[in-house]
């Protein structure tokens, strides 16, 4: 596995620091994650074509008003690529016929239960992308996608699996703060979920 990127935001004694407002982990380090189990698993999509990439402004739910990929929880008995595509034909009304796991992103998270996200990357689809009560379609230019309008993690993972690499993102974030980072490179097997033994009974 292939370190590609890590960083600690607070103080200057090169030690880590977590916010202690997150309830679940007051006192694990940043980069202990042995324990850690999303209590939310979702997905993200994004559709790459013609050197544009589609997103949405999110209209309604957590992160309402930010730039991202269709996407959201995953359905009790359903895959998250079968969730994957069920969100983007709810919020835009395309249907994507290629997707493929590109990513997964852990978050630790202070103001709602910690998330574990797959991300898909496709190019064919159906449908035209259209707005919904749910979300209004964005294409941008792939020089010129707005991370500004976007979670502050976006910025770091979303390039490198546009490159063409597969990744694994670790975040905590305070807030809408993003406090600390660790992104490896990563090959994806058949196996969805890392944490599928964890969740038996």
């Amino acid at each position: 596995m292939t370190q590609v990127a890590s960083l600690r935001l607070r103080g200057n004694s090169g030690k880590l620091d977590i916010p202690r407002s997150i309830p679940k982990f007051p006192r694990v380090r940043s980069d202990d994650w042995t324990e850690w189990r999303g209590e939310i698993e979702a997905t993200l999509m994004f559709v790459v074509r013609g050197g544009e990439i589609l997103l949405i402004e999110k209209k309604r739910g957590h992160g309402a008003g930010k730039v991202n990929g269709p996407g959201g929880k995953i359905d009790p008995g359903e895959s998250p690529l079968e969730c994957a595509v069920r969100e983007t034909e709810e919020e835009l009304l395309v249907s994507v016929s290629d997707a493929r796991k590109v990513g997964e992103l852990w978050f630790r998270m202070s103001d709602c239960p910690d998330i574990f996200c797959h991300v898909f990357l496709g190019s064919e689809f159906s449908g035209t992308p259209t707005e919904t009560d749910e979300a209004v379609p964005l294409w941008s230019p792939l020089d010129a996608i707005p991370y500004g309008r976007m979670w502050e993690d976006d910025r770091h993972w979303l390039p490198l699996v546009l490159e063409g690499r597969s990744i694994r993102g670790k975040f905590v974030f305070e807030g809408e703060t993003m406090v600390w980072k660790e992104i490896t490179e990563v090959a994806f097997c058949e196996r969805v979920n890392p944490f599928d033994e964890r969740y038996e009974s």
